[in-house]
């Protein structure tokens, strides 16, 4: 088992942070997963907030047509953009992005491409992540979740935003899909275990409650 430290690190070094997205359709568990890498890892992840949790808790309006989706979904690109700039100045050694700006693809109604309405391309905005996680949403039968107030999509709408996503990743090197599971807990170990994998060597002598370490899989 992994040593537990809680949050404390033994490492003092000053790391140069790399971006890491936490992504998936609604319901997929990525609230809960968060909450469980903040308790769980040290200090050098750096947890952001969601984008659009800021944009649409804000009072942004929320609508599904048009012109007001399209500037909702610019909205999200440009504060997702400068909250990872913020953090990248930061002493993190992995900065953990509830979506990245890659998400956009699947709410993006067009006409116009997404990436030319904010000057940048797909390749780019590919190449600024090291790793993708990619929790995988539920269907109704098996745990699909109403209980965020923010959240309008049923399941069947969940089901093909979570599809749309995969397809918006699907060109990044270093994708980890992590599949909709009986139990929970065995989900999220998976999510937390393909995070810890992204630490640098320094930062992986704490514990993470609930995982067993590589040589405990035999």
């Amino acid at each position: 088992m992994r040593k537990s430290v809680g949050q404390l690190c033994p490492c003092s070094v000053r790391h140069t942070p790399k971006r890491v997205v936490l992504t998936g359709g609604p319901g997929a568990g990525k609230t809960a997963v968060l909450e469980l890498i903040r308790q769980s890892f040290c200090v050098h992840v750096k947890v952001l907030p969601e984008a659009a949790g800021i944009i649409f808790g804000g009072g942004f309006p929320r609508r599904t047509e048009g012109e007001t989706l399209r500037a909702a979904q610019r909205a999200i690109f440009y504060v997702q953009r400068e909250l990872e700039a913020a953090a990248m100045a930061e002493t993190a050694a992995v900065v953990l992005c509830d979506r990245g700006t890659v998400d956009g693809l699947a709410y993006w109604p067009g006409p116009e491409d997404l990436w030319d309405t904010v000057g940048t391309s797909l390749a780019n905005q590919i190449a600024r992540y090291a790793a993708v996680i990619h929790l995988r949403t539920p269907t109704e039968a098996t745990g699909y979740n109403h209980e965020n107030p923010l959240r309008i999509e049923t399941a069947a709408e969940a089901s093909v935003i979570d599809d749309k996503i995969a397809q918006a990743w699907s060109e990044h090197p270093r994708r980890f899909v992590v599949e909709p599971a009986e139990s929970f807990i065995k989900k999220a170990a998976q999510a937390l275990e393909f995070l810890w994998q992204e630490m640098p060597e320094c930062c992986r002598s704490h514990e993470i409650p609930g995982l067993a370490g590589p040589s405990d899989d035999s």
